[in-house]
């Protein structure tokens, strides 16, 4: 009776009717307009909400500041961005891109080794040991971390203490004494901004060369290996161009996440301004919101050079 009742019934259910059954069977037949209807809430909230105010405050970097009253002039203008190639905002921009490009540079040379510790040798509960030391430092509050290291660097940190208890006091003076990157202690210095820049950053540039690394089967380092390549040839000619995808994605977080963050050289460093440091005293206390604009122009512009040098580099695979 079973079989019977199955084998009677339709392949295809009938129209429910009315507009929704209408609808319904419209859609049905049209499962692209049903895949845009099901996206344009998420799409409208990025065209609107994101989108819209980025290009607001583009619009704003075409505006100007009235010299007498202060206000801002709504006419179109690149008397803005002229600004910009004044000596003090240029020497922020190279100082922000220079430290964004150093804190790479690090990221990657700390990064590699662990990684390949990781892909290689790390299995069962290591691995898992491994995972959980690299992101838990994501886990606790980004200032908490900040102000755990402008303590741990300060002349009476535990950092200096420990120089001293090593003999080395001597080192870190001459270190400090150097012009640009020393200053009258690690958490006044542009040695300690890199130093905090580095271990905030640095997961993520381990997880990207990781997988990355796991991808290079270790029959091919064996087989270097067995062709008389010794320990660096390898390293030069098979595991580095093989884990440069993975060390170029990792740069797309460090290096932008550099380039817009303020909260650490305003904690940690001189007084010398970076370009997030600039943005948020012309948006706030100056007033001056088209050059703060003009300053969010240029990572949006050296971002965009970057990722598509990235590109090209095959790092979106490795991502």
């Amino acid at each position: 009776m079973t079989a019977v009742a199955h084998e009677s019934s339709p392949a295809i259910l009938a129209s429910r009717g009315g507009m929704l059954g209408a609808i319904s069977d419209w859609l049905w037949r049209n499962p692209h307009a049903f895949l845009a209807l099901m996206l344009l809430p998420p799409a409208l909230w990025l065209g609107v909400i994101y989108l819209g105010s980025l290009f607001a405050l583009l619009l704003q970097s075409f505006f100007s500041i009235d010299e007498f009253s202060g206000m801002i002039n709504r006419e179109f203008t690149l008397k803005t961005y002229g600004e910009l190639f004044q000596q003090a905002n240029v020497d922020i921009i190279v100082r922000t891109v220079v430290m964004a490009a150093a804190v790479t540079v690090g990221a990657a040379v700390v990064a590699f080794p662990i990684a390949y510790y990781a892909a290689r040798y790390a299995r069962g509960g290591w691995k898992a040991l491994f995972y959980l030391g690299v992101m838990l430092p994501l886990w606790s509050s980004y200032l908490v971390k900040v102000y755990a290291w402008k303590l741990i660097l300060a002349k009476e940190g535990i950092l200096n203490w420990l120089f001293a208890k090593l003999h080395l006091t001597w080192l870190l003076d001459a270190w400090l004494s150097l012009p640009v990157i020393g200053g009258s202690s690690l958490s006044i210095s542009y040695t300690g901004t890199f130093i905090v820049f580095l271990y905030v950053w640095l997961p993520f540039m381990i997880l990207p060369v990781q997988a990355a690394l796991e991808r290079v089967p270790a029959s091919l380092v064996e087989a270097s290996a067995d062709l008389g390549a010794s320990p660096s040839q390898t390293f030069r000619n098979v595991l580095f161009p093989l884990a440069l995808p993975g060390i170029v994605a990792g740069s797309i977080f460090t290096f932008s996440l550099t380039l817009g963050d303020y909260i650490i050289p305003q904690i940690i460093g001189t007084s010398r301004l970076f370009i997030g440091q600039a943005v948020y005293a012309h948006q706030g206390t100056a007033g001056n919101i088209p050059l703060a604009a003009a300053f969010t122009v240029v990572p949006i512009l050296v971002m965009g050079v970057y990722l598509w040098f990235a590109k090209r580099m095959g790092a979106f695979d490795a991502l």
